[in-house]
């Protein structure tokens, strides 16, 4: 189970990290947030952290950082939605991936 939720962490972040350099809808989005300047970073931190889950297989440590920077990514993101008042539908997302990904980094760590 364990393994499954890392993985589909790890596809989820490689994914949206891809579609922050060319998405003309995260484009926007970012812009609609008011950080149009931190698009590019947001993709490459997800990148880094979906890619880090990936070799945390073999990288037990790795894992463990990866996720719990997912997390406080996701912790960001949750809370400039909150600021530019996003309905729930809208907040749930980076709600679900916090709570996802410190879920991991706290089994992560109790398996250390």
């Amino acid at each position: 189970m364990l393994n499954s939720l890392l993985l589909f962490s790890a596809t989820s972040f490689i994914f949206f990290g891809v579609g922050c350099f060319v998405s003309s809808y995260l484009k926007a989005e970012f812009i609609r947030y008011g950080l149009p300047q931190f698009r590019l970073l947001t993709g490459l931190l997800q990148l880094i952290g979906g890619l880090g889950i990936g070799i945390g297989f073999w990288w037990p440590t790795l894992q463990l950082v990866s996720t719990a920077g997912l997390a406080i990514l996701m912790l960001l993101g949750f809370g400039v939605r909150l600021k530019i008042r996003d309905n729930f539908v809208q907040s749930f997302p980076a709600f679900f991936y916090f709570i996802l990904n410190l879920y991991l980094s706290n089994q992560l760590y109790s398996n250390l």
